[in-house]
């Protein structure tokens, strides 16, 4: 019962996704090939929402769930990390037909070949735990 919250929080997140056709690939190419606006739709207005909470987070005195204060820290510019992370990010995205978000959703909506996409990116991010001392950050 102490996780039912995240469960329909991740249902209701998979059902706009999906009714949104964000995790469409046709949408996705339309987007690459520059010739349909729907995903660019999507994609700034999560960033709109994603700026405006961050700032009210910001600036009030919200805790986490485990009553510590949410706090943010600056990180120094460096373009090898953005470029490689893009690069890698990029690739994972064209290869698989989705990003993250939208994975377990189409996971969810019958496509079973997601569990290869989803176990590589678990994989993907317990390689970067193991190499993260030695690349730049």
């Amino acid at each position: 019962m102490k996780y039912l919250k995240y469960l329909l929080i991740g249902i209701a997140f998979g059902i706009v996704m999906t009714k949104s056709e964000a995790i469409s690939w046709y949408r996705i190419q339309e987007m690459f090939r520059f010739q349909a606006f729907h995903m660019y739709g999507i994609i700034g207005s999560a960033l709109a929402v994603g700026i405006a909470l961050t700032q009210w987070l910001k600036r009030s005195a919200k805790t986490a769930i485990d009553g510590n204060p949410i706090t943010f820290q600056d990180k120094q510019f460096s373009i090898s990390r953005y470029l490689f992370g893009g690069f890698i990010f990029g690739l994972g995205w064209a290869l698989s037909g989705a990003c993250p978000g939208p994975m377990y959703t189409l996971l969810g909506n019958g496509f079973s070949v997601f569990i290869v996409v989803i176990l590589s990116a678990i994989f993907g991010t317990f390689v970067y735990g193991l190499l993260r001392p030695y690349l730049p950050h």
